[in-house]
């Protein structure tokens, strides 16, 4: 039997304490396991995860959980385990060698490692024993153990191979700035690889990659391109008939296994929710059509009701398992609907859900329909209605009374893991999601949420002394904070200050740019490092450029850059974006559609900057109708500035400070390059002024 000595009982991260049982002698990252590995001559087993990831579980159940599994970790290695939500900088550094070694990554991902955290060997999941083509871990650890005992050298050689690779993609080539070339060669990739008949990008899995959408909204903006938008709202429309939205209790699942959106995996993600709620608003800008902007305020009310902090911050995100099986949570059988809903609603919300009585999956381990539905439109409502000749106003109503009996139902059984964490990233996403959300449905709730979730964070996870950190759990705040933390806390407070013109929200965001350039900006080469010099040393200080789930820091930073020099008249900040869009080189002229965020902002360059300046005392009902005109229209490269007349001119940009009213009524000057044109004060001709100058 093993001795449990396992120190991970003091950790706040609900990934960690998920293995504080397991009879693996599992350590924190850190110089004390580094130590022990050293002092006893033993290699690193390092374990990277997440709460919410479904085969990390699978592999803790096999594995970690197992005595013999336990007996030769614990014997022959050091055991270390990673959040890697908590820890993006370790992750990053050995997925990239995961990757090397494999040609592809996830999680869970399991490294072995030098006592000098040199990696020699990379997987994802491993079974316990072996299965054809995957090694065990009962006859893995045996043979690491022997080579590192009668071959080490062959193994010191192959650490030292990786960690040369790894130090040489460090560098970065800077190249050309991107150009249109670039730009259209991105819209030509999405588009080859837009799939016609469901939306999205590729056949399955199917990720909705809602900063894709967002590039190709921002392209039919500036283009006119039908096409364009066109791909946007039948993905979107996909997704949000399909299995991938949780039809009940509302919110978007993490991905789906097949082409038509149908199975999900189950888990759902705070960056899911912040990302689509934007993709969907903007959209909605567009469109006006109504299912966009429910969807808006549906993923509000759910990260509302579940992923929401007493406080105003936002959890992570929920598990997909519950009760031991994936994905039980979220299942209905025919049976089930009848008897919540009765004899005479039952049969029409199976028809209405396509439920089949044997079920509409199959089970992902044996193949087989297991009677359990996953709830789905293949209709849109409207339709729907008039094949139940039923007005559409009682339709919806009957869909909304029937829905809640549902949510009431489910809430009754034993939910998922909720990851409740506070990470200051993903909340300065949901922060920006919620402020965008509200501007353009009118939605004060929505901007009042953003506005106290940027209060929790500045109050909870930033201040003097610490300076901004990157976890907040049960009362904690811990770890220094990384790039994406800055990057993305900046963008939330960036659009803040959009949907309220408050001058705090965009001097918080100015302090947090400076303190970002002081930590992470690389002056050599350009752009910025994932980590700063606070945190542990590792093998090398790596620059992510590219999109994944979510956009990357480096991207969102350059938005960011362009956005700060246009408000406070810093030019030097606009250079710094341009050595950014230099940076990712050759990789982005390869393919360009995997940085699409970093595109979005480069394209606002070729452009040129837009500007409307809003000029009158705050209350006037004629200045809220110039305001109103700017947030339900989509102009995503525009800038608004308020200034009120009866204040000090002087802490106005030069440009703003001979603005005046226009016949004593609010005005808006709209600028090009801070060089305007004449006033106009009703909103009527700002809506034509703007539309003369797309």
């Amino acid at each position: 039997m093993s001795t449990r000595l396992n120190h991970l009982r003091n950790e706040k991260s609900p990934y960690l304490l998920q293995h504080v049982e397991n009879p693996v002698n599992w350590y924190p990252w850190g110089e004390e396991a580094f130590r022990l590995a050293r002092e006893s001559d033993r290699p690193v087993f390092l374990s990277v995860g997440y709460a919410t990831c479904h085969w990390c579980h699978v592999m803790a159940h096999e594995s970690f959980e197992d005595e013999a599994v336990a007996e030769i970790l614990n014997r022959t290695f050091v055991c270390i385990k990673v959040d890697r939500e908590e820890r993006p900088d370790v992750d990053d550094l050995y997925m990239a060698v995961c990757q090397a070694i494999n040609g592809t990554g996830g999680w869970p991902l399991t490294v072995l490692m030098t006592p000098e955290a040199h990696p020699f060997f990379a997987a994802t999941y491993l079974p316990k024993n072996s299965r054809p083509g995957v090694p065990g871990m009962l006859q893995l650890l045996p043979r690491i153990a022997e080579l590192w005992r009668d071959s080490r050298d062959a193994l010191l050689k192959d650490a030292q191979t990786l960690v040369n690779y790894l130090r040489e993609t460090a560098r970065n080539a800077p190249g050309e700035q991107v150009g249109e070339g670039e730009i259209q060669l991105a819209e030509a990739q999405l588009t080859d690889r837009f799939d016609d008949q469901y939306g999205g990008f590729g056949d399955h899995p199917k990720f909705p990659a809602p900063h894709n959408l967002l590039f190709l909204l921002h392209r039919y903006r500036r283009t006119g391109d039908e096409k364009l938008l066109a791909m946007v709202e039948r993905t979107l429309l996909g997704m949000r008939l399909g299995g991938i939205y949780d039809q009940v209790g509302f919110g978007f699942h993490r991905y789906a296994t097949d082409r038509q959106w149908l199975v999900q995996n189950k888990k759902k993600m705070l960056y899911d929710q912040a990302m689509l709620m934007m993709a969907y608003s903007e959209t909605w800008q567009i469109t006006g059509k109504s299912l966009f902007r429910q969807t808006v305020e549906e993923i509000g009310a759910y990260v509302q009701r579940e992923l929401r902090h007493s406080r105003g911050g936002f959890f992570s995100g929920e598990d997909a398992d519950s009760e031991g099986e994936e994905g039980k949570y979220y299942l209905w059988s025919s049976e089930e609907l009848e008897r919540i809903l009765g004899p005479d609603r039952g049969p029409l919300f199976r028809e209405i859900f396509n439920v089949d009585p044997a079920g509409n999956y199959l089970d992902e381990a044996r193949r087989v329909k297991t009677g359990g539905n996953i709830l789905h439109l293949t209709q849109m409502p409207e339709a729907l209605a008039r094949e139940n000749n039923l007005a559409p106003q009682s339709f919806r109503e009957l869909l909304e009374n029937g829905l809640a009996q549902l949510l009431a139902a489910r809430s009754r059984r034993i939910p998922p893991l909720k990851d409740d964490k506070i990470l200051t990233d993903w909340n300065g996403l949901m922060i920006a999601a919620f402020a965008k959300a509200g501007r353009a449905l009118g939605n004060a709730d929505f901007i009042n949420l953003a506005g106290d979730a940027a209060g929790f964070v500045l109050g909870e996870l930033y201040g003097p002394e610490k300076g901004l950190l990157h976890r907040f759990r049960e009362g904690e705040g811990k770890i220094p904070a990384f790039l994406d933390d800055y990057a993305f806390m900046i963008r939330g407070l960036l659009e803040l200050h959009q949907a309220t013109l408050t001058p705090s929200h965009f001097d918080a965001a100015l302090a947090l740019l400076r303190e970002c350039l002081a930590l992470f900006w690389d002056e050599d080469e350009g752009a910025f490092f994932l980590s700063s010099s606070q945190h542990d040393s590792l093998l090398v200080r790596r620059k992510v450029f590219y999109d994944g789930a979510i956009p990357s820091g480096n991207s969102m930073m350059m938005q960011n850059l362009l956005d700060i020099a246009r408000l406070s008249g810093e030019n030097s900040y606009e250079l710094m974006a341009g050595r950014i869009s230099a940076c990712p080189g050759e990789a982005l002229r390869q393919y360009p559609a995997g940085f699409a965020h970093l595109l979005n902002a480069a394209e606002r360059t070729l452009s040129g900057s837009r500007e409307v300046v809003l000029v009158g005392e705050w209350g006037n009902p004629g200045l809220k109708e110039l305001r109103e005109v700017l947030d339900r229209g989509h102009y995503p490269d525009t800038l608004v500035y308020w200034m009120d007349p009866a204040q000090n001119l002087s802490q106005y940009p030069p440009f703003m400070r001979a603005m005046k009213m226009l016949d004593g009524l609010p005005a808006a000057y709209l600028c090009r390059n801070f060089s305007c044109q004449n006033p106009v004060n009703s909103a009527a001709a700002l809506e034509a002024l703007l539309a003369d100058d797309s």
